[in-house]
């Protein structure tokens, strides 16, 4: 349910494309049927326009392969591949309108499961043990805990990563506005991921997110001599009609869950570490201690 410290690979282990563009998931149907439209659809006004495809990626400023690839429903096409291309074969935008649904597109398909799910939830509840989550991420720290992984991923895949998990935080613009609680825990917010700027803008995110009227933000602290999240993360997502979608680290193993039964015991879980962890005001308060000392 969450790949917010899980790697989603969208390339070959052993790096990426040099061409501007992302591959396609063949896993991903409705990915890959968009993509295949929308190629098709270029292919027809290129050979409409009289123009070869080293010609038609010379007058767009892309490569001939790439043209090859985007017209075969091979490789995700930028916005800017679109907006040239639009021009160059006159389509009165009707290339460029395309770009709504490319961009789903580029997401890993996970991801845009999740931020389904979120979007659609009154409630969310979210333990983390080892970063920040994603949901609360600066662009800057996210870059830096997808660009530390390994084996690395390609520079075009991290930023495609970045802008997919940013686009999940639009729950926090939603209306009305869903109640987000988030535990993280003291080691957490102690590590300086991206260096001393980044790490400030980091915490001084977490102030800001912390203060809004629907958000509980709470911090385990590392000298809390019982602890009832030694399993690993916990996330719960309620919905207006009822229903729930559940997972845990230590739970059912990992797999996201809608049985009332499990959502009962991650409930318990979540609100006895909630009970264990400092309040929402000393939460916050040392927050602004660490940012005071950064």
């Amino acid at each position: 349910m969450s790949v917010d410290g899980e790697a989603v690979r969208t390339r070959s282990e052993t790096g990426g494309a040099d061409e501007p563009g992302w591959e396609v998931d063949p896993d991903d149907e409705w990915g890959v049927a968009v993509i295949t439209t929308v190629g098709r659809q270029l292919k027809l006004r290129r050979e409409a326009a009289g123009l070869r495809a080293a010609e038609f990626g010379a007058a767009i400023g892309y490569g001939e392969d790439l043209v090859y690839k985007v017209e075969g429903g091979k490789r995700i096409p930028r916005q800017d591949y679109l907006v040239r291309a639009d021009e160059v074969l006159e389509a009165g935008g009707l290339v460029a309108a395309a770009w709504e649904d490319v961009k789903k597109v580029r997401y890993p398909k996970t991801v845009r499961n999740l931020a389904k799910l979120e979007a659609k939830a009154v409630e969310i509840a979210l333990y983390e043990c080892h970063i920040v989550p994603g949901l609360l991420q600066t662009p800057e720290h996210a870059r830096s805990v997808i660009g530390a992984a390994q084996p690395p991923y390609s520079p075009d895949d991290v930023e495609r990563m970045v802008a997919a998990r940013l686009a999940r935080q639009s729950v926090f613009e939603r209306s009305p506005a869903p109640a987000l609680s988030f535990v993280l825990e003291e080691g957490v917010l102690r590590r300086p991921i991206g260096g001393t700027m980044a790490w400030r803008q980091q915490l001084e995110r977490l102030l800001k997110v912390g203060r809004l009227h629907n958000v509980v933000l709470q911090v385990m602290p590392m000298n809390c001599d019982t602890h009832s999240g030694l399993d690993g993360r916990i996330e719960l997502l309620k919905f207006p009609d009822g229903t729930a979608v559940g997972r845990s680290d230590g739970a059912f193993n990992g797999r996201p869950t809608s049985e009332p039964k499990h959502l009962r015991i991650l409930d318990l879980r979540y609100g006895t570490i909630r009970a264990q962890a400092l309040s929402p005001g000393e939460s916050l308060a040392f927050i602004e201690q660490l940012l005071g000392e950064t």
